[in-house]
């Protein structure tokens, strides 16, 4: 029997240490497609950076879709935008 898929959306948050290295915070739920776009632009409007997007599956099953970015806001470390 097939489980519930549900959709949640994510925002992965990138800001400036004291040196200036872009380093990525712990990644925060958002209620929806919006909240994360917004919320991103907010880390990128601050001088660092963030990237929206969402994730699609079954918690029961355990499977999961690939993420599907939204949007990429401000500045993004390298090794994340290959």
């Amino acid at each position: 029997m097939a489980g519930n898929r549900i959709t949640y959306y994510v925002v992965q948050p990138f800001v400036r240490d004291e040196e200036g290295v872009l380093y990525a915070l712990e990644p925060i739920e958002a209620r929806d497609m919006g909240s994360a776009s917004r919320r991103a632009r907010a880390y990128a409007d601050a001088g660092g950076g963030g990237i929206a997007f969402s994730r699609s599956g079954d918690p029961s099953s355990g499977d999961w879709d690939d993420a599907v970015v939204i949007g990429r806001y401000g500045e993004i470390p390298e090794e994340v935008e290959a």
